[in-house]
């Protein structure tokens, strides 16, 4: 019986377990690819009651207990989140690529009382300043799980009763690239409308299988994981610890990968990686997200037949907000395409009301896929949350059709001498020039101006130019006050797990 390999129970109806509801109905069916394992959704939820059980006996968890992941993507990764699910806690997953301080302040900020972590971050998890014998967790490899199907009825951790969209799913730290992270609380709701909304704009196969390359501690990977999970479409997992255009060229064209979510970067990187073969066949889309895509990556796109769909969307809003499909992107090469299903958004002016067609303000979101606020932070949730909006921060603009286009976020903006640089179209005029691979316009403190604007600048390989032949080329293009006083070259951008840019990093390079 189905019932007793899973641990299910009569609740299982009540929609208080995803995994537990999938596995009756499509027990057979493939739902993880990881290297070359192939794991069902009956095997999943077996291995999941197994590591529920290990939890609650090892550590003790129980619902609305805080509980930090400090993983790279794995199946035990995946193992341990779909059993926190299962036990009602919340997730708070944490990045590989921070340091020790910046992960102390994310495991403190959000009250977790355990890390669970793999075994070669147990030491450094240790000095995250949680106290008790048991606060790190190093989770063992899965042969050594106690057998699912073998323990007692009420041994295997069951879903709690109750409404599960009501219930806290994780805390999700915002990416910090521009200041101090905070610590959005999603909800299970927040996951379920936001999946829904993707697949009605994006269409579900019954044999999708969507590759998965950016980390689980991402808003974007767990999206992608959890969709699998509702849609019932299975889910490809490389183990990768870092981005690796080699491997992931490799899965795509040896597998029947037919989605992928990528970076702009990373989907250069695929396109300029040496000896590429051809994609296969199946691959129906390239999703995009996390920064703005380059104009000239959309057109190599469309000259090499390559479906590509950017969105905007932030770990507020649950990943996605809005998505252009790739036939919209023909006519709109500029736009990320308009709001998703169960989305309101608007464009907002100084003064509140809404802004014209084709002129910039804050983009502001409604909708049940937003966040409930942030955790330890009732000023940034009211800030953020006002009149059932989430103030994004963000700035853009809505042509006549409500096709959206990002223009910069907002603590981005720079201000001199009273007039407003937005720095995507500084960057945009700037990657015109032939020997300029990527740049970053930055506002620096003017006595006089307020505010002067600088550029980081990466050239192509075996390309040089000078700062002042660069100043000039711009002076042809843009406005006095939006040019680059100066100029700094860099060989490589730091970037977060997402692809953006960290341009608070940048900043150093001007400080001499």
């Amino acid at each position: 019986m189905l019932e007793t390999e899973v641990g299910a129970s009569a609740d299982w109806a009540d929609g208080t377990d995803w995994l537990l509801a999938r596995a009756r109905a499509t027990p057979d069916k493939t739902f993880l690819h990881i290297g070359a394992e192939a794991y069902s959704f009956a095997a999943v939820a077996r291995l999941t009651s197994a590591t529920a059980a290990f939890l609650r006996a090892r550590a003790q968890v129980q619902a609305g207990d805080h509980v930090a992941l400090y993983m790279n993507n794995s199946l035990a990764a995946a193992l341990s989140l779909l059993a926190l699910m299962r036990l009602g806690a919340v997730a708070v997953p944490l990045s590989a690529r921070l340091t020790a301080i910046e992960l102390q302040w994310q495991v403190q900020n959000s009250d977790c009382r355990l890390v669970i972590c793999d075994s070669d971050k147990g030491a450094l998890a240790r000095g995250f300043g949680l106290t008790g014998s048991e606060a790190v967790l190093v989770m063992p490899n899965v042969s050594h799980l106690p057998n699912a199907s073998n323990l007692p009825a009420n041994d295997v951790a069951k879903a709690p009763v109750g409404n599960m969209l009501q219930r806290d799913f994780a805390i999700m730290h915002t990416s910090g690239t521009s200041g101090q992270p905070k610590a959005a609380i999603l909800t299970y709701q927040n996951i379920f409308y936001s999946a829904l909304g993707s697949a009605f704009r994006l269409g579900i196969s019954p044999d999708d299988r969507w590759l998965c390359v950016l980390p689980l501690y991402h808003v974007g990977g767990l999206s992608i994981m959890l969709r699998s999970l509702i849609y019932g479409t299975a889910l490809e997992l490389p183990p990768m610890r870092r981005f690796d255009e080699g491997a992931v060229n490799k899965l795509l064209s040896e597998q029947p990968i037919t989605l992928v979510s990528l970076a702009p970067t990373m989907l250069t990187r695929l396109l300029d990686a040496a000896k590429r073969r051809p994609w296969h066949a199946r691959l129906r889309l390239v999703l995009l997200g996390g920064e703005a895509t380059p104009l000239a990556l959309v057109q190599r796109c469309a000259d090499a037949r390559i479906p590509i769909a950017p969105s905007y969307g932030l770990s507020e809003a649950a990943s996605q907000v809005a998505t252009a499909s790739p036939e919209q992107l023909r006519a709109k090469p500029e736009s990320v395409g308009k709001p998703l299903l169960f989305t309101d958004l608007r464009v907002i002016a100084a003064g509140g009301g809404d802004a014209a067609p084709g002129e910039p303000g804050e983009i502001i979101v409604k909708g049940p896929q937003v966040m409930r606020g942030y955790f330890n932070d009732r000023a940034a949730t009211r800030k953020a949350l006002r009149g059932g909006w989430l103030h994004t921060g963000d700035i853009g603009m809505l042509d006549e059709d409500g096709d959206l286009a990002v223009l910069q976020r907002r603590e981005d903006l720079i201000v001199s001498g009273g007039e407003n640089i937005y720095p995507a179209e500084v960057e945009k005029a700037l990657r015109r020039h032939p020997a300029i691979k990527e740049a970053v316009l930055l506002g620096l403190a003017d006595a006089k101006w307020g505010q002067r604007a600088a550029a980081a600048v990466q050239l192509y390989d075996g390309q040089r130019i000078s700062a002042e032949a660069i100043i000039a080329f711009a002076r042809g293009t843009l406005a006095s006050y939006k040019i680059p006083r100066e100029i700094r070259f860099v060989s490589d951008f730091p970037r977060a797990p997402s692809g953006k840019i960290i341009r608070r990093a940048l900043r150093e390079l001007f400080d001499d």
